[in-house]
């Protein structure tokens, strides 16, 4: 039964931020989400649409576009969740509705 009420206390805690504060973390959340969408963007789309035109490049024997698309994308996107979550715990800590 104290479970129940932990989570009542939390809910309340949780709506009496102020609408102006919702709004600032939602600015900074959805920033932040757009920002990884574009870094997902780029190292999806627009590293492999100019494969052909960095191909000359050569890293460990094999052309930079097939490199990009086997190792460098794979490497950004992991880095990338990371840096999220980071972020994200930064901003959720900004504005007091950090995970306990």
């Amino acid at each position: 039964m104290p479970l129940v009420e932990d989570v009542n206390v939390r809910s309340a805690s949780s709506a009496a931020v102020d609408r102006a504060t919702g709004e600032a973390y939602w600015k900074k959340t959805s920033g932040l989400m757009w920002t990884v969408l574009g870094i997902w963007f780029f190292a999806s789309f627009a590293v492999h649409f100019f494969a052909p035109m960095i191909n000359p490049i050569h890293i460990l024997g094999f052309p930079l576009g097939f490199y990009m698309a086997a190792q460098g994308s794979l490497i950004i996107f992991v880095v990338g969740l990371f840096w999220f979550g980071k972020r994200q715990n930064q901003i959720d800590e900004e504005f007091g509705v950090q995970e306990d």
